[in-house]
């Protein structure tokens, strides 16, 4: 009987434990006065950068106001978790004022799916339902209990600024001097760095680069280092190389959108008619040559730089961070032997802002104003870079981060930075990202890489392992040719893309799984026959 009792129990208990789990950890709440002022934020961000800017808020918020102020981070998980969670919040708190007025009628798929809709704007032939769920969103205060998310890439803010989650902080009508080519551009490498609607902001840069382990290249027959994104795709690397999912991580496909990038701008340049589908295709192909050089593929963007440090890999693609801090963590346990390289492929990556954005409804908007102020500061931009215990610089943590305004790079800045030579302004001003070119394609990217190179990586592993035997991709022209066939050209892109949208007419889900699938088997055949191909010598 007891223990029919304790089940019958079991969901109570359930329920009551959730939002105990729930509470941020004590690490994540500010130590400050039970009256103190107080503003939340949603963050994929690590303890260490909630730690200095904690800190750094609190000290600049009593020295504006002479008060405390507290901050509750929030941290769900990763940036497709955390807009998960702000897309469904929404969705509950707008539906609970919909139906809160009777006027509005019931509330209906339709509602459901526009209200958020940037599309369903009057002309665009939408429904009237549709028309009105979505002004009625963007004309109120819902809210969702949270004031800012902070961090998570442009490209995610840019997208949740255009549902109306996020409304503007006042900082461009605060601080007009500040958003000029100077200080903070508009725009640099052909990257968006703030939105002119002031519905988010870009705080700091990051670029991506090669990490190479010192001792391991020492070993190769070949002891130079890859420079260029080529380079990992070549022979000598194979089973070297680590590489984590674009799927998993939407920094790292934003990473591989850049190695597409350079190739189609190189082919552009040689061939302005072909060029794009020629570089399309030679970019997709040099990420499955690097991925067919991987020991492994990890869901995890930061451990590719902690494997190469550890020499578990020879190398490995990261963000500029991840790379320089692990180098720096590296030689200190080496005891200052520099154990690992990161550089960023001269003309080879765009740098992208990491922005804030002030969230509808925010509970304590004038707080959150502040944050966003103090972070775009010279006082907030400090702790990006700049070494423990410097004027202004962080207490505890070195964050490696570069800062997104023009004027820090300058002496009396540098001098305390950890990363005094590396200037992103300079080092990527010579590419030029063309947001036409992959941009609407982001989405799509990922999952080309998932069929052509993961979910068939052991057949494509083995056909590149047979192509190397049999003297390299010149020594066997036709197994190459097989190796590098894709399941579309450049020119089917669009329709590519429609035909992995679920709510587009006619498709489902089942659709679009069964057209992934078909990509895989292409590809899988391919490999099939490359491998046989290398083994015959052809």
């Amino acid at each position: 009987m007891y223990r029919q009792l304790a089940m019958a129990f079991l969901p109570l208990a359930a329920l009551i434990a959730i939002p105990l789990l729930l509470q941020p950890k004590a690490e994540d709440r500010t130590h400050a006065a039970a009256d103190a002022a107080k503003v939340v934020i949603i963050t994929p961000h690590s303890e260490s950068l909630r730690y200095e800017f904690s800190r750094g808020f609190r000290k600049y918020y009593h020295d504006k106001y002479g008060k405390e102020v507290s901050i509750e981070w929030r941290t769900p998980g990763g940036t497709s978790d955390i807009v998960k969670y702000i897309d469904d919040r929404y969705e509950a708190a707008f539906r609970a004022v919909w139906q809160d007025d009777p006027a509005n009628g019931p509330w209906t798929a339709a509602t459901a799916a526009n209200f958020d809709n940037p599309k369903a704007v009057a002309g665009s032939g939408m429904t009237e339902e549709a028309l009105k769920s979505r002004k009625k969103f963007l004309d109120s205060d819902t809210g969702i209990g949270i004031d800012l998310f902070f961090g998570g890439g442009q490209y995610d803010h840019q997208r949740q600024a255009a549902k109306g989650y996020s409304v503007d902080a006042g900082i461009q009508h605060k601080h007009p001097e500040w958003f000029n080519d100077n200080v903070i551009p508009y725009s640099f490498s052909g990257e968006t760095f703030y939105d002119k609607q002031g519905r988010y902001y870009g705080v700091c840069l990051a670029a991506f680069g090669i990490c190479w382990n010192n001792r391991r290249m020492a070993e190769m027959a070949d002891k130079n280092p890859p420079v260029k994104w080529a380079d990992l795709g070549e022979p000598r690397f194979f089973q070297k190389i680590a590489v984590a999912d674009p799927t998993k991580s939407g920094s790292v496909n934003k990473c591989f959108e850049m190695l597409i990038q350079q190739q189609m701008g190189e082919a552009f340049r040689k061939d302005p008619e072909h060029g794009l589908a020629t570089g399309w295709a030679n970019g997709i192909n040099l990420i499955k040559r690097i991925t067919a050089n991987t020991r492994y593929v990890t869901d995890s963007a930061s451990k590719v730089a902690h494997d190469v440090a550890g020499g578990n890999a020879a190398a490995g693609i990261c963000i500029d961070f991840y790379g320089r801090s692990e180098a720096e963590w590296a030689a200190v346990q080496g005891g200052g032997i520099e154990r690992m390289t990161f550089m960023t492929p001269e003309n080879g990556t765009s740098v992208s802002a990491d922005p804030i954005q002030l969230l509808r409804g925010a509970p304590n908007r004038k707080i959150a104003a502040d944050f966003i102020e103090f972070v775009l500061s010279t006082d907030g931009q400090k702790i990006w870079d700049f070494r423990k215990n410097t004027p202004g610089g962080p207490e505890k943590y070195v964050l490696r981060r570069m800062p997104i305004r023009k004027d820090m790079y300058q002496p009396e800045f540098t001098k305390y930075m950890a990363d005094a030579n590396a200037d992103p302004y300079q080092t990527c001003k010579g590419f030029e990202y063309h947001q036409a070119w992959t941009g609407p394609y982001f989405g799509l990217i990922r999952i080309i890489i998932k069929c052509v190179a993961l979910d068939t990586l052991p057949e494509m592993q083995t056909a590149w392992q047979a192509i190397i035997r049999a003297g390299g991709p010149q020594a066997v022209p036709e197994a190459m040719k097989a190796f590098n066939e894709l399941p579309f050209d450049y020119a089917d892109i669009a329709k590519a893309k429609d035909e992995l949208n679920p709510d587009k007419p006619g498709n489902s889900i089942r659709s679009v799984l069964r057209t992934q699938r078909q990509w895989s088997e292409f590809c899988r055949s391919k490999y099939f026959k490359a491998a046989e191909l290398a083994r015959a010598g052809k």
